[in-house]
């Protein structure tokens, strides 16, 4: 199990480094086990709102949060910050799991690609570091939040993702034929003569 963190500071250029969210296909994004249907979006916005604790998700049943979702490209994955409300209720482990897009609870049990022990962290100054090497060519990504510190349920304010985006490449397939002798069966000729023609 690994933790890699480091306290990350407070510049203008930060703000840049976690907007990986916006190319998140919001489409495909499910969150397994939200109190509320459709909370489980608000997590995942500006920098600058990172510290609006009225826009949350909050567990249902448990304390354990699933998020899946789809990159409209492909990401190489750096980094994770994860905001909560400062008590029982921040979640104290993460899976993470690569291009395995559309997981369940059932799948948690699996290997993550990695997993993190989570710090309290009201103010996003902690950053996750990930093993980049294992979260190149990422298209999707399972988030699973599967314990917290003590509470019934789980209260997550804020999900910042840091990384490179490349664009989608759409390429269509075209078939071409060629001939490499040109055969007289398969042209049509017709039968006119042309000797009798003059040049004028």
């Amino acid at each position: 199990m690994s933790c890699c963190s480091h306290e990350a500071h407070e510049d203008p250029e930060r703000g840049q480094e976690f907007n990986l969210y916006i190319k998140i296909d919001f489409q495909t994004l499910e969150c397994l086990n939200e109190e509320v249907e459709g909370d489980g979006i608000k997590v995942f916005k500006p920098w600058d709102k990172r510290k609006d604790f009225s826009a949350y998700v909050e567990s249902d049943a448990d304390e354990e949060l699933m998020f899946n979702f789809k990159f409209v490209g492909s990401v190489k994955l750096k980094g994770l910050i994860v905001i909560g409300e400062g008590g029982e209720k921040d979640p104290s482990h993460l899976k993470v799991f690569k291009n395995s897009y559309p997981m369940t609870f059932d799948d948690g049990g699996k290997k993550a690609d990695q997993e993190f022990d989570l710090h309290h962290d009201r103010d996003g100054v902690m950053e996750y570091q990930t093993k980049v090497a294992r979260f190149n060519n990422c298209e999707s990504l399972t988030l699973y939040f599967d314990k917290n510190f003590g509470a019934e349920t789980t209260k997550i304010c804020y999900i910042g993702l840091r990384g490179d985006f490349t664009e989608a490449q759409h390429r269509g397939v075209v078939i071409c034929s060629y001939e490499s002798r040109p055969q007289l069966k398969d042209h049509k000729q017709d039968n006119k003569d042309y000797s009798n023609y003059g040049v004028s």
